[in-house]
């Protein structure tokens, strides 16, 4: 029997994850199993590809529905449901698991990258769902952080307020809007570059193409800068132990 993975969203043209986990089933060796893309319309389409795909084993979700699929869910992972967004599904006996690779990628990537500088302070760009794994995972890091959005809210600033004061407090910019992602690969968020220094580290969670522009604008001035391959490799690993473990 082959077993079936998948992802889904709506427009799926550039997916890492379809040729991540082919070339992983290549080069491990791992017979019988193939990934597929899944473009639908609409969550409520979701029972019939399950009932279609007789050997689907377990999805990865992507824009727009990592919220829009929770309801659908029998279960949640207790950091999926604090992130309120899922990633990754489990088809069981029993239902639909749901779970977030986002936050372990994240995680452990920053980690691999700066560690954990004592007292420093992030900003978060975007208030999609990516951004919600990277607050629950700054959270559990101990980094205090401001949400940044185009419109003022209870929990977030806005970028008209990024003064200079606010990043020279704030050493890292988290980038988890789809500005710069291919083709769109001139446009960059909306931040002062120029109060920007060798103190100051850019995460972009975008990552093709792998130099983004507001990684070259952070490197002008000084700034390390990383991409978002890592957390992806790392998210996809966290996707496939899950699929395959023992214990849901």
């Amino acid at each position: 029997m082959t077993k079936v993975y998948g992802l889904i969203g709506k427009k799926l043209g550039h997916s890492f994850s379809k040729r991540y986990f082919t070339e992983k089933f290549a080069r491990e060796k791992i017979a019988n199993c193939i990934y597929q893309l899944f473009e639908i319309d609409a969550i409520d389409q979701l029972p019939e590809l399950i009932k279609t795909e007789r050997h689907l084993i377990g999805l990865n979700v992507t824009i727009p529905y990592k919220q829009e699929i929770i309801p659908v869910l029998s279960s949640i992972d207790k950091t999926a449901e604090r992130i309120g967004a899922v990633n990754v599904v489990r088809i069981t006996d029993d239902g639909l698991v749901g779970f977030n690779s986002d936050y372990y990628g994240f995680k452990n990537s920053l980690n691999n990258w700066i560690g954990h500088p004592p007292g420093i302070k992030a900003l978060v760009l975007g208030t999609g769902g990516s951004s919600r794994a990277v607050h629950v995972a700054l959270d559990d890091l101990g980094i205090k952080y401001h949400g940044v959005s185009r419109s003022k809210g209870p929990s977030n600033i806005t970028y008209d307020d990024l003064s200079k004061e606010v990043l020279s407090s704030c050493h890292l910019i988290i980038n988890t809007t789809p500005l710069g992602m291919f083709p769109e690969t001139k446009a960059y968020p909306d931040i002062p570059y120029d109060y920007l220094s060798s103190d100051h580290c850019l995460f972009d969670l975008v990552y093709n193409p792998l130099d983004t522009e507001f990684m070259k604008r952070g490197q002008v001035k000084g700034a390390r800068v990383k991409n978002g391959i890592e957390m992806l490799e790392l998210q996809a690993e966290k996707s496939w132990e899950i699929w395959n473990s023992e214990k849901v």
